[in-house]
């Protein structure tokens, strides 16, 4: 009797499990299409200022800006690694640690030294338990980020490079390809390059038009004011990208979860309806032998 309570138990707080992994499964799947559409909006935007940028910095051969400036030497990197502030997401946030770990590894294997700047709760804690302080720590954006936060980021970026204190900046984040795949990726955020900016544009039809821009007051000041802003919206995307990556990782881990939960509710019902069924077996040929016993 004992054991069919354990079982009936055990059962009762799988099916408790089962209701909270649903439900969280519900959450991210709806979650997944609003990040989708973010990310949607502000392409349009990073293309354009692409195009514009593309066609600046082609028309002006001898135009210098910090931001350009590629390094004949890279001695110092930064590396910003975005993950998660939760967890319950598979292997969204290790993924991105061992990523991360990896490229610091190589980089200081080459003699460069590390600048870290960690987005999320999980990659902070993380390198906080082994001891390495990040140069930048920015949580509470992984699941709805924000332009305005972005910036904090972005700005930094910008300073650290213009000032040369830095010579490359790379981002590791996870990026989102669809609701089943996500896949990490190893971005240089800056120096900003004529081959970068042209693969941000859309190969579409509205994009191979080539258009003659006239620059007011200068393609100089235009170059100044846009490319810290495209830093800052790469830096977006990377964060919005990461944010429908994490919903879809943890969409698909909550569904494993709850199909786990199925099949244990199953198996533990087999086994109850098992125990029960030799219990009552047990308790009758008991009866049949006491009554045996009362004959005789």
């Amino acid at each position: 009797m004992s054991n069919l309570k354990e079982i009936k138990k055990r059962i009762g707080s799988t099916k408790s499990m089962r209701q909270v992994t649903r439900t969280m499964e519900m959450v991210s799947t709806a979650k997944i299409r609003g990040a989708q559409n973010r990310i949607e909006g502000t392409r349009p935007y990073i293309e354009a200022l692409a195009k514009i940028l593309a066609s600046v910095t082609k028309a002006t051969k001898a135009i210098e800006h910090p931001l350009l400036d590629v390094r004949p030497e890279t001695k110092r990197v930064m590396i910003i690694s975005i993950a998660s502030d939760r967890g319950q997401a598979g292997a969204f946030n290790a993924n991105i640690v061992h990523a991360t770990e990896k490229l610091v590894a190589e980089r200081q294997a080459l003699g460069q030294e590390i600048d870290l700047v960690c987005c999320g709760k999980k990659v902070v804690d993380y390198f906080h338990r082994r001891g390495i302080e990040p140069a930048l720590i920015n949580q509470g954006l992984s699941g709805r980020p924000m332009y305005e936060d972005v910036r904090v980021i972005a700005n930094h970026a910008i300073d650290e490079y213009s000032n040369a204190s830095v010579d490359e900046i790379i981002v590791v984040s996870n990026h989102f390809i669809s609701v089943g795949t996500q896949r990490v990726e190893k971005v240089t955020l800056l120096p900003a390059t004529v081959d970068d900016l042209e693969g941000e544009v859309a190969e579409t039809d509205e994009h191979k038009t080539e258009l003659e821009y006239i620059f007011e007051p200068s393609a100089e000041s235009v170059l100044e004011k846009l490319l810290p802003t495209f830093v800052e919206a790469l830096v977006y995307r990377s964060l919005l990208e990461s944010a429908a990556a994490e919903h879809a990782a943890r969409r698909a881990a909550m569904k494993a979860a709850t199909d786990s939960a199925d099949g244990m509710i199953k198996t533990l019902t087999r086994s109850f309806n098992r125990a029960r069924q030799a219990a009552i077996t047990t308790e009758i040929a008991e009866i049949v032998g006491g009554a045996a016993a009362l004959e005789d």
